[in-house]
C-alpha cells in the first residue's frame, strides 16, 4: 500500500493550534517523512483567505510532476477546500477530516456551494463539537465528497486517542488508489 502513496505529493493542512505531536497528522508525518506540512503565520487566528493562500503557496512550491493529495483537518480542511475550489490544478484528491463548521467562523459564503473538481472524502464524527455529523454530511453532499461517519470520535484529534489512526490511513490509501485509477483511465 505504501507504494501507491509514493506516486503523490502529500500535503498535511492542520487546523487551529497546528495539530500537536500526538495528533494523527503529526504522527503520519513521522511515518511518512516525505509528507509536507502547511505552516501558518498565526495558528491561533483562523483567517480563511490567508490560510488558503498558504495552502496555495505550498502547492506551487516543490512541484515535482507528481499529483498532490491534501489531508486537511478542521479549519485546515476549510482552507483546503477554499484553495482547491479556486484552482484544482495538480490536485488529485483531498481528504477532509472533521472540518470545522463554516458558520462558526463566518466563512460559509467564501466556500464553494457546488462539487469540488477533484475526488474528495470527508470523515465526520457523531460527537464532534466543531461540526455535528448532519452538518458535515450536508457540506459533503454540497461538495460531492464521499462521506464517512467515523462514529463517536470527537474532533478526530489528539484528544480522541487515535494514535496513528489506521482507519484514516486506510481512507488515504483508498483516495490514492482512486486518484491513481482516475489517471490511468484519463
Amino acid at each position: 500500500m505504501h507504494s501507491v502513496l509514493a506516486e503523490f505529493r502529500v500535503l498535511i493542512a492542520p487546523g487551529l493550534h497546528n495539530s500537536g505531536p500526538e495528533h494523527w497528522q503529526s504522527r503520519w508525518q513521522h511515518l511518512f517523512p516525505a509528507f509536507e506540512r502547511v505552516q501558518q503565520d498565526d495558528w491561533e487566528v483562523p483567517d480563511l483567505p490567508r490560510w488558503s493562500a498558504r495552502v496555495d503557496e505550498l502547492r506551487r512550491r516543490g512541484k515535482d510532476g507528481r499529483p498532490l493529495l491534501i489531508v486537511g483537518h478542521s479549519f485546515g480542511a476549510l482552507a483546503t477546500v477554499h484553495s482547491v475550489a479556486r484552482d484544482a490544478e495538480g490536485v488529485a484528491g483531498v481528504l477532509l477530516v472533521a472540518p470545522a463548521d463554516p458558520d462558526k467562523f463566518n466563512v460559509a459564503g467564501l466556500l464553494p456551494q457546488q462539487a469540488l473538481e477533484v475526488p474528495s472524502i470527508m470523515v465526520g464524527s457523531t460527537n464532534d463539537p466543531w461540526m455535528a455529523a448532519p452538518r458535515a454530511e450536508l457540506w459533503a453532499r454540497r461538495w460531492q465528497s464521499r462521506f464517512i461517519n467515523g462514529g463517536p470520535l470527537g474532533h478526530i484529534n489528539a484528544e480522541s486517542g487515535l494514535g496513528d489512526w489506521p482507519e484514516g490511513l486506510e481512507t488515504l490509501y483508498f483516495l490514492a488508489e482512486q486518484a491513481h485509477n482516475a489517471t490511468l483511465s484519463a
